[in-house]
């Protein structure tokens, strides 16, 4: 007896000592973190693919590597790590060969990283590949001259473009630039190379789209057909494409005589198609409503006999995302946005019965083999790791550990959720993070964050960027609502945002926020802030003009002057949908939602942060608003990022912008 005593003792001193050894997350740890990437699974199903991205904080830089396992987890390695990053991996189709991206081009190697071999020498570049099922052909993409026949012509008006002495633009349509990078004239085209013939063919030559189109599609936009005659690729093929989020799916017969034929009938974004593994149907999703970049993604087949379409998911309330065929063609797999998570669903085609196969997970990156599902998990506490699962959502297991040992030594608490009213009755969820060592006698100040979108969600993530472990760390309770606009709750409330900007949605804000510190003796009422990007750096803006509830706030990249801002941004789109049309088409309805309407109301300590090349939300709206705040004698300060974008991506830079947001509270505690 007296000796288990001892045992328990000193399993209890152990367990004490480890505890106390666990402190709270920082940045560095936060750009230590290794990132896993793409996942890919081997056709026999025993090994897995997959990139890995490291930073450096003194090199100011990262780097991508492609490591391999087996399908228990066992034998990580690296098996391609040079100087110089290999993304993007792919498995050969009799599994024996991988293929990845190097140097702007395609390569193949042995799967112990020996053999390396370049498949694709375009002076366009090449990336994205999909192998036919026989291994004889690959699609990729390259950026080109719409007018060139020959790389040589590419290489020769890129060429006269460096050697002109005149340092000007000329522009004759809109989409003259995209999210962070000035669009030029040329296009992503469509390739496929035949290693029979040795040829490489532009699948979509002369063409003036974008193939995948540069807004709202992915790698995922282009496929061969299993017997390797035809392919299926999106395109968006309107002439305003500013205003456009018209997406459609073609197929083109490889015979070299034929003609992209259109099959998607909808004006809105139709996109990710896949041919069923018997070749007989092409999956893809599909948006109802013109001009609506976040509609209702439904799932619609297309028979490639009958020439039909079928909505096989119409009558569901959810919106698809990525999405993969059963091995016998008669389901579909995909993950979807629900409440916090994206989970993994099953849809049977001919019954159309739709089963949840795992829920509490942020799942992405889905891939099949044989009874199993591989793919990525990743929470608030566990940055991206892959995890497999029986194919009806059973034996859920992870299968890598890539972060392991540091993971072992920080203190982060798990998610958990509160629901309160919202306006009109709605039910809004919230997630709340509460600090490391969190002591229930204590209180602490709250952080407040609001995300962008406006159609998005917090999720159970590891954000890199708007990290909640990451606010929480300094000792904050960290709170983040699903308001009005978010993704996950049915699309009748994902919609309810649109032309009510400050409204229903700054209800379910606010009554979240008095929810939290009513029914949270632990939140200090007194020190709170709030923090925003994007749409939610409009809500901060808009908070700005309407209470005083916060002690400072920060807007990153926010809205501030609704129509100044449809004069500078990209996707066009966007604002006319959000706000019913042009400003000269609806100027009261801009007028009523934008927070420079309301400077008079400024008084709470702000701080503003912007990045010089964001053209979704141009530097112009930070610059407008701080002139503002300065008039108005508010306590503020900018901080301008001139290189960085709509995020802020550089190492050193993100670590200056945890420490000024961490500053500005501190100063502004009561």
């Amino acid at each position: 007896m007296k000796r288990i005593l001892i045992l328990a003792i000193l399993f209890t001193i152990t367990i004490g000592v480890t505890a106390q050894q666990k402190r709270a997350i920082t940045v560095d740890d936060l750009w230590a973190m290794t990132r896993v990437g793409s996942v890919v699974v081997s056709p026999d199903g025993e090994l897995v693919a997959f990139s890995v991205s490291q930073y450096s904080m003194d090199a100011n830089s990262g780097q991508t590597d492609i490591y391999l396992m087996n399908i228990d987890g066992s034998d990580v390695h690296p098996i391609l790590n040079s100087e110089k990053s290999e993304s993007s991996p792919s498995f050969s189709q009799d599994g024996k060969k991988l293929s990845y991206s190097f140097g702007g081009q395609i390569w193949q190697c042995n799967l112990d990283g020996t053999n390396k071999e370049q498949l694709t020498n375009l002076y366009s570049g090449a990336s994205g590949i999909r192998w036919s099922n026989d291994g004889k052909k690959i699609l990729f993409v390259s950026m080109v001259h719409p007018d060139c026949t020959t790389q040589e012509c590419n290489e020769e008006k890129d060429k006269a473009k460096e050697n002109c002495k005149v340092e000007a633009e000329v522009f004759t349509e809109l989409m003259y630039r995209h999210w962070d990078d000035w669009r030029g004239v040329k296009r992503s085209h469509l390739f496929l190379m035949d290693f029979k013939s040795n040829e490489t063919t532009d699948l979509t030559l002369n063409c003036i789209h974008d193939t995948p189109p540069i807004a709202l599609g992915s790698t995922n936009d282009y496929n061969i057909s299993p017997d390797g005659n035809e392919v299926v690729f999106t395109m968006n093929k309107e002439k305003m494409l500013a205003t456009s989020t018209n997406n459609d799916v073609f197929i083109l017969n490889l015979d070299g005589k034929s003609k992209p034929v259109k099959i998607s009938t909808s004006l809105g974004n139709d996109n990710q198609p896949v041919y069923s593994p018997d070749g007989k149907y092409i999956a893809f999703r599909s948006m109802a409503r013109a001009g609506f970049e976040a509609d209702k993604q439904t799932l619609v087949l297309y028979n490639r006999e009958t020439k039909k379409l079928n909505n096989i998911s119409e009558q569901l309330d959810i919106s698809f995302g990525q999405t993969i065929w059963a091995d016998d063609s008669k389901s579909i797999f995909y993950t979807a946005a629900n409440e916090i998570y994206n989970s993994i669903y099953n849809i049977n085609i001919a019954t159309k019965e739709n089963t949840l196969l795992i829920k509490e997970v942020n799942a992405s990156g889905l891939n099949l083999t044989g009874n199993n599902l591989v793919f990525k998990v990743q929470k608030s506490n566990l940055p991206y790791e892959i995890f497999k699962s029986k194919t009806d959502g059973s034996n859920l297991e992870q299968i890598s550990f890539m972060n392991q040992s540091l993971l072992a030594e920080l203190e982060m608490n798990s998610v958990e959720t509160f629901w309160s009213d919202g306006a009109e009755g709605a039910k809004v969820q919230s997630m709340l993070v509460k600090p490391p060592f969190f002591d229930e006698s204590k209180t602490y100040p709250l952080i407040f964050l609001i995300h962008g979108g406006p159609q998005g969600h917090w999720t159970d993530d590891f954000h890199y960027r708007w990290n909640a472990q990451m606010f929480a760390s300094k000792g904050y309770v960290v709170v983040a609502p699903n308001p009005r606009g978010s993704t996950g709750y049915g699309q009748a409330f994902t919609d309810g945002i649109s032309q009510d900007w400050g409204g229903k949605v700054y209800v379910d804000l606010m009554n979240a926020y008095d929810y939290a510190i009513a029914n949270y003796k632990f939140i200090d009422g007194n020190n709170t802030f709030a923090a925003g990007a994007s749409y939610g750096g409009y809500m901060i803006n808009w908070i700005e003009g309407h209470n005083t509830k916060f002690n400072a706030l920060v807007n990153h990249d926010g809205v501030y002057n609704l129509e100044s801002m449809y004069g500078t941004t990209e996707e066009l789109w966007f604002p006319e949908w959000e706000n019913g049309g042009a400003p000269w088409e609806n100027i009261d309805l801009y007028r009523k939602w934008s927070p420079s309407e309301f400077v008079k109301n400024f008084k709470t300590p702000m701080l503003v942060v912007h990045g010089g090349m964001d053209f979704r939300v141009p530097e112009s709206q930070a610059f407008e608003l701080f002139t503002a705040l300065q008039k108005m004698n508010v306590d503020s300060k900018f901080l301008y990022f001139p290189k960085e974008t709509h995020f802020v991506l550089k190492p050193q830079n993100a670590k200056f912008w945890w420490k000024t947001i961490f500053d500005w509270y501190e100063e502004h505690k009561r």
